[in-house]
């Protein structure tokens, strides 16, 4: 079983994508969702993190 991290570091290309993974258009569409999910989940949370640290200053 692959673990979490592999999978999100092949969902941002940061790392080789799995040569034995089917090639559909549909696989193809739900990985692009999912990095864009991750992208957007990624900047919401440096967002807070910045705007927490200038209410504690």
């Amino acid at each position: 079983m692959k673990s979490i991290w592999q999978q999100i570091l092949r969902y941002l290309y940061l790392r080789k994508p799995d040569p034995e993974a089917p090639h559909n258009t549909n696989i193809f569409l739900m990985h692009s969702m999912n990095r864009i999910s991750i992208l957007l989940f990624l900047v919401a949370v440096i967002i807070l993190l910045v705007r927490l640290l200038k209410h504690l200053w």
